[in-house]
C-alpha cells in the first residue's frame, strides 16, 4: 500500500500508537528495573533485620550471662538462709539456660545468612562448663561455715573470663559483619541504579531515533504534496489558468489537489464565459441608457403636477396641526395642574401621619418623665433613710449622712425638672392634636382640589382628542399626495439612478474585459465565446427601431403630454414599466 493512499489521520494516528508503545516500552523498562532494584533492597534489607536479631539476642546473652553470675554472688552473700539458696540457685540455672537457648538462636540466625563462626560453639560450651563447675563448687557450699564462701569462692574465681570474652566477641563479629552488610548492600544498591540508568538511557534513545525517522518520513510525506498544492495556488493566483494539474493519492492533500484541479478548470471555463458575455453586456447598457431618457421626461411632468397638489394640502394641514396642538397643550397643562394637586393631597397625607406619630411620641416621653418622677421620688426616701441611718451611727456616719444628703438635692432637683418637663411637654402635646386637626381639614380641602382639576383636565383631553383625530385625518390625505409625489420624485431620481447605472455598466463592462484578460486559459476553454458573439451581434439590429423611435418621442414639445402618438415597436415596454 503506497503511503500517500493513507489518510493524514491515520499517520497521525500511527504516529501516536508508536508513541504510545514507546512510552509503555519506557514505563515496562523502567517498571523491570525498579522491580530488580526492589527485589535486591528487600533481599539486602531482610538479611540486615536477621543480623539485626541475631546481634540483640547476642546482647541479650551478654546480659543475661551477667545476671547469671551476679545471682551466682547472691547465692555465696545470701547462701545461709536454705530457702535464699534454694531461689538464687534457681535463677541462676534459669540464667544459663537463657544463655544457651540465646547463643544457640544467634547460631541458627549466622547459619541461615552464611555467617557461622566457631565463637558461638565455644561460647556454648564455655557457658555450660561454667555452670557445671559453679554448680559442682556448690556442693561443698555450708550456709552455716562462713569460711565456706570464701572456699567456693576461690575454686570457681576467674571462670567467668572466658565465656564472657567469647560473648563480647561474638557481638563483635555480629556488628563487624553488619557493617560490611551495609556497605555491600549501598554498593549493590548503586549497581543496580547504574543498570537501570543505563537500560532506560539506552530504550529512550533508541526510541526517540526511531520516532525521530518516522516524524521526518510523515512531515515530508504530508508537506511535500502541501507545497505542491500551495505552488498551484499561486499559479492560480497570478492569474496563469493554462497549466495542469495532476492529482495523486486518495488522502485528505490527494483530494485537496483534485478539489484544486476542478477548481482550475471551472475558472478557466468561467472567464472563457465572462470574456465571451462582457461585449454583450456593454451593447445592452448602451439601449438601456437611450431608454432611460425617455422615461425621465415623462416622469418630469407627472411630477410638476403632483408638486402643486402637495403644495395646498400642505397649509391645510398646517392649520389644523396648529389648533391640535394648542388642545395637546391645553390638555397637558391640565395633566399637570392634576399631578401638582395630587402630590399636594399626598404631601398633606404624609403631614398627618407625621403629626400623628409625633402626637405617640410626646405621649410616650410623658410617660418616661412621669417614671422619673418615681424614681426621684424614691431615691429621695432612700436618702432619706440612708441620712436617718447615717445619724444612728452617730460620729462614724457623719460622711454618710453628707453623702444622702447630697443624694437627696440631686433627687429634688430632678422631680422639680422632671415636674417642668412634663408640664412643657403636655403643652406641646395639645398643640400638636391642635395641629393634627387643622392639618386633615387642609387634607380633605386638597383632595376636592385634586377632584376638580381631574375633572377639568378630562374635559380638555376630550378637546385634545377630537383634534387630534381631525389633524390624523388630514394628515392621513396630505401623506397620501406626500407619498405620490415622493413616489414620482422617486420614479425620476431611479430613472437618472438608471441612466448613471447604465453608463456605468458600460465602464465597468470595459474594466471587466480589462481584468478578464489577464487570465491565460487554454484553447478548449474558448469553445464558448463564437456563441456569445454571435448573440451580441444580432441584438442591436432587433433593438435598434425602439431606440430611434424613443430618442424622437424625446424631441416632442413638452407642452403636448396627453396628446395621442404612435408607440413604436418596444415602446410599450417602457409605458409598463
Amino acid at each position: 500500500m503506497k503511503l500517500a493512499n493513507l489518510r493524514i489521520a491515520v499517520r497521525l494516528g500511527a504516529l501516536g500508537v508508536f508513541f504510545f508503545a514507546a512510552l509503555l516500552l519506557v514505563a515496562l523498562g523502567a517498571w523491570s528495573a525498579l522491580s530488580s532494584a526492589n527485589a535486591t533492597s528487600a533481599l539486602a534489607l531482610q538479611r540486615a533485620a536477621k543480623l539485626t536479631d541475631a546481634v540483640d539476642m547476642a546482647r541479650t546473652a551478654q546480659v543475661e550471662f551477667k545476671i547469671q553470675v551476679q545471682e551466682w554472688k547472691n547465692i555465696l552473700l545470701r547462701g545461709s538462709d536454705a530457702a535464699q539458696l534454694e531461689k538464687y540457685t534457681a535463677s541462676f540455672r534459669k540464667s544459663g539456660e537463657t544463655v544457651r537457648a540465646d547463643l544457640v538462636k544467634v547460631n541458627a540466625v549466622l547459619g541461615e545468612l552464611g555467617m557461622r563462626t566457631p565463637l558461638v560453639d565455644e561460647a556454648i560450651k564455655a557457658t555450660e562448663d561454667l555452670s557445671k563447675n559453679y554448680l559442682g563448687a556448690l556442693q561443698k557450699f555450708d550456709g552455716a561455715d562462713p569460711e565456706s564462701y570464701k572456699t567456693v569462692d576461690n575454686l570457681v574465681k576467674g571462670m567467668d573470663r572466658e565465656p564472657t570474652q567469647k560473648i563480647d566477641a561474638i557481638v563483635a563479629f555480629i556488628g563487624t559483619e553488619s557493617r560490611a552488610l551495609t556497605v555491600a548492600m549501598a554498593k549493590e544498591q548503586a549497581a543496580g541504579e547504574r543498570r537501570a540508568t543505563i537500560e532506560l538511557l539506552v530504550i529512550v534513545l533508541v526510541t526517540v531515533a526511531v520516532g525521530a525517522v518516522i516524524m521526518v518520513w510523515l512531515v515530508r510525506s504530508i508537506t511535500g504534496p502541501l507545497n505542491e498544492a500551495v505552488n498551484i495556488a499561486r499559479t492560480v493566483a497570478s492569474g496563469d489558468l493554462s497549466t495542469s494539474i495532476v492529482a495523486r493519492g486518495n488522502d485528505e492533500i490527494g483530494m485537496l489537489l483534485k478539489s484544486l484541479k476542478d477548481m482550475h478548470d471551472s475558472l478557466a471555463e468561467i472567464v472563457g464565459k465572462v470574456r465571451a458575455g462582457t461585449d454583450a453586456i456593454a451593447s445592452a447598457s448602451s439601449e438601456i441608457a437611450d431608454g432611460n431618457q425617455d422615461l425621465s421626461a415623462r416622469t418630469e411632468e407627472q411630477a410638476s403636477s403632483l408638486e402643486e397638489t402637495a403644495s395646498a394640502m400642505e397649509e391645510l394641514t398646517s392649520t389644523v396641526k396648529q389648533n391640535g396642538e394648542n388642545a395637546s397643550q391645553a390638555s397637558k397643562l391640565a395633566s399637570d395642574a392634576s399631578v401638582v394637586a395630587v402630590r399636594g393631597g399626598d404631601a398633606v397625607a404624609q403631614v398627618i401621619h407625621t403629626m400623628g406619630s409625633i402626637n405617640e411620641s410626646s405621649k410616650k416621653i410623658v410617660d418616661i418623665i412621669g417614671v422619673i418622677d418615681g424614681i426621684a421620688f424614691q431615691t429621695n426616701i432612700l436618702a432619706l433613710n440612708a441620712a436617718v441611718e447615717a445619724a444612728r451611727a452617730g460620729e462614724q456616719g457623719r460622711g454618710f449622712a453628707v453623702v444622702a444628703s447630697e443624694v437627696r438635692n440631686l433627687a429634688q432637683r430632678s422631680a422639680a425638672a422632671a415636674k417642668e418637663i412634663k408640664t412643657l411637654i403636655g403643652d406641646s402635646v395639645d398643640k400638636v392634636e391642635t395641629g393634627s386637626k387643622l392639618v386633615g381639614q387642609a387634607g380633605s380641602t386638597m383632595e376636592e382640589v385634586v377632584a376638580s382639576v381631574q375633572r377639568v383636565t378630562a374635559i380638555i383631553g376630550e378637546i385634545a382628542v377630537a383634534s387630534g383625530e381631525q389633524n390624523v385625518g388630514i394628515d392621513l390625505i396630505n401623506d397620501a399626495i406626500g407619498q405620490m409625489d415622493a413616489v414620482t420624485q422617486q420614479n425620476a431620481a431611479l430613472v437618472e439612478q438608471a441612466a448613471a447605472a447604465a453608463e456605468a455598466m458600460k465602464q465597468q463592462a470595459a474594466s471587466l474585459a480589462e481584468a478578464v484578460s489577464i487570465f491565460k486559459i487554454g484553447d478548449h476553454h474558448m469553445a464558448a465565446a463564437p456563441a456569445a458573439r454571435a448573440a451580441r451581434r444580432s441584438a442591436p439590429t432587433a433593438r435598434a427601431p425602439a431606440a430611434r423611435a424613443a430618442t424622437s418621442a424625446a424631441r416632442l414639445p413638452a407642452s403636448k403630454p396627453a396628446a395621442a402618438r404612435p408607440v413604436p415597436a418596444g415602446e410599450s415596454d417602457w409605458e409598463e414599466f
